[in-house]
């Protein structure tokens, strides 16, 4: 049988969900190239034979909790509570890194952290009325994940809370709800940008005033570049207007597929019944992916139990790797822009304060085709940033990412990107 796309869902025609897959694609073809393109951790620190020793420590837990051999082997073995079987340790090691005290009833353990935004957004988005806002630029993942599920979506300016509620009055005005903000507050991708705390504040009261939650995504927390951190919008959170994602994949290594969601708000159902939001989302997992691998779950509940529950401690390492990534990646555009010859070019960036990305303006379009001749000619790989723009906008901009390479790496691979936009550019 033939199908025709047109009669499949709107979705799968929508050039945002082709962005990932053409990423993946030219950075297969060009093997040989830097590739500033994936926000990816650094390989270099996956160590196989870690996995099978934070297994063991995993299953030495179970049975010092008085688990007996059966027990052990079905906890292990066997489909396991849909909100998952690490909910206590996730919640001693968020006491430890971010100062969270958090009932672990409140976590539902998920399939990384996609799979929280798309039961988030099912389970708070009830009709085509109901409106996500979103920080623009933004993380397509939300953006796509909204498209698959028919929620629209509306972009507000990173970092301004006056928008924010300007954005929520208007929409309310033209008989829609606003219903939630999705944002980054570190380190965002793909801008690099972290919110000044005053500024997560003021996000919060005007969250609470205008009746949104706040989605917070938060993957690149630890990984400062100048030392300097600042709380989670859920540990400022007084009021319970944040919905908390977490992720291991970039703290712990991607290929688990683990992450969580932080939801302890109250629902009241119509006979006066009170249950948690995670208790709702728990509902909807339980038809989507069922459960999320016990493996999964036990090798990083076993690292979690090797580190003391201290998840920030345990990556000193990989905090110091991106920073001098950053750091590196920031002096070699300065080298090879100095102030006189980017002012007459049109070219400027950022100055992100950690985490993996670094965003740069070219006098060129930096889209689809422009990344192609920079991989075929020079060897360089870079991440188109319009794709970020839910309502238009970035052509002229593009995203580098630091994260998966070396000091060495960078280097050269700067002083080709330079190459070519000066080519570019002429």
């Amino acid at each position: 049988m033939t199908l025709r796309l047109d009669q499949l869902h709107g979705s799968l025609a929508d050039p945002l969900l082709d962005s990932m897959t053409f990423l993946n694609e030219i950075t297969g073809r060009h093997p040989e190239a830097i590739s500033f393109a994936p926000g990816r951790p650094y390989e270099g620190f996956f160590e196989t034979d870690r996995v099978t020793e934070y297994l063991d420590a995993f299953l030495a837990h179970l049975r010092e909790r008085g688990l007996t051999e059966d027990q052990v082997r079905s906890t292990l073995f066997q489909y396991g509570p849909t909100k998952g079987i690490v909910a206590e340790l996730i919640a001693r090691t968020l006491a430890n890194d971010e100062g969270l005290t958090v009932a672990p009833p409140a976590l539902v353990v998920t399939v990384g952290a996609q799979e929280g935004m798309l039961l988030v957004l099912r389970a708070l988005c009830a009709d085509r009325d109901d409106v996500l806002l979103v920080s623009s630029p933004c993380y397509v993942g939300v953006t796509g994940a909204a498209r698959l599920l028919d929620i629209s979506t509306v972009p507000v300016p990173e970092g301004d809370p006056a928008a924010v509620a300007a954005t929520a009055r208007a929409l309310r005005a033209e008989g829609r709800r606003p219903r939630a903000l999705y944002v980054v507050p570190d380190f965002a991708n793909p801008s690099g940008v972290s919110l000044p705390t005053a500024v997560r504040r003021e996000l919060l009261a005007t969250a609470k005033a205008e009746g949104l939650l706040v989605i917070e995504d938060n993957p690149y927390g630890f990984f400062t570049r100048t030392g300097r951190t600042r709380p989670t919008l859920k540990a400022l959170d007084r009021h319970q207007v944040v919905v908390h994602l977490g992720s291991f994949a970039k703290t712990c290594f991607p290929g688990a597929r683990l992450g969580y969601v932080l939801a302890d708000q109250e629902v009241v159902a119509p006979d006066g019944g009170v249950t948690l939001l995670a208790d709702q989302l728990a509902k909807l997992k339980s038809m989507t992916t069922v459960n999320t691998p016990a493996l999964s779950q036990a090798v990083i509940g076993g690292l979690l139990i090797r580190h003391d529950f201290r998840l920030r401690a345990a990556n000193a390492t990989a905090v110091a790797h991106y920073a001098a990534g950053l750091t590196t990646l920031l002096a070699e555009l300065e080298q090879h822009f100095p102030p006189a010859e980017r002012a007459g070019l049109g070219v400027s960036w950022n100055q992100p304060e950690g985490g993996y990305f670094t965003v740069l303006t070219v006098p060129f379009r930096a889209d689809a085709a422009a990344m192609r001749r920079c991989a075929e000619e020079y060897g360089v790989l870079w991440t188109p940033m319009a794709d970020f723009y839910p309502a238009g906008g970035g052509e002229h901009r593009l995203r580098l990412s630091s994260s998966s390479l070396t000091v060495g790496q960078i280097t050269v691979g700067i002083k080709r990107l330079a190459a070519f936009i000066r080519s570019e550019a002429g």
